[in-house]
């Protein structure tokens, strides 16, 4: 099956995911002014277009719940993409699997600063390896303080994490990410060509 891209609108607004309609709507007003065709210093009728339509989606809560849906489904592959690029050869040693580890937390930390939190079961349906094996490991980096457990049970990257995931170039950039699904997309669906439609142009700014 075809795994389809979708456009992160959260990123997109520079919210989180559990953002509230109130926190949306503020952040929209601030970069839909910046970025307003009719700002002749930051005005930029892409970037415009497209935080417009974010909003769109994200302020009515039918359309928000459906595209959270899509969103959590593509995450997921995300999280899938990492194992496989950590697991090129089919085997998995132990630095890879915690390497793994860190790089999911590190992105879940960038994307998301205020609610980083990963949870062990999350971890463990992500990157579909034994709790068994995880547990080893999760333990290995509380040890090392590269990550920490949050009040709720979770699991978050620490500085020092970032600093020893950065150190020998392991951190795999968003935009690999959407790569590699990418091609995988162009593989499953034997070299169609996928078709994306442009945004409806919006050139109204918000009342």
């Amino acid at each position: 099956m075809t795994k389809k891209l979708i456009t992160d609108f959260y990123e997109l607004l520079q919210v989180s995911p559990t953002a509230d309609q109130e926190t949306i709507e503020k952040i929209y007003r601030i970069l839909a002014k910046r970025y307003h065709p009719d700002n002749s210093d930051t005005g930029d009728i892409h970037k415009f277009t497209a935080i417009s339509n974010a909003y769109k989606t994200l302020r009515d809560p039918e359309k928000r719940a459906a595209y959270d849906v899509k969103y959590e489904n593509f995450n997921n592959q995300q999280w899938k993409s990492i194992t496989r690029t950590f697991s090129a050869d089919g085997y998995e040693n132990d630095r890879e699997i915690r390497k793994t580890i860190l790089t999911i937390l590190y992105i879940q930390k960038r994307e998301s600063p205020s609610d980083s939190g990963v949870g062990p079961w999350y971890l463990e349906k992500m990157m579909e390896w034994p709790e068994e094996i995880l547990e080893f490991h999760l333990w290995y980096l509380k040890e090392k303080k590269w990550i920490v457990m949050t009040d709720n049970g979770a699991y978050t990257i620490t500085v020092q994490g970032v600093d020893e995931l950065e150190s020998d170039g392991s951190v795999i950039r968003r935009d690999r990410l959407l790569e590699q699904i990418t091609e995988s997309s162009k593989k499953d669906d034997n070299g169609a060509k996928r078709i994306e439609t442009d945004p409806p142009n919006i050139l109204d700014s918000p009342e």
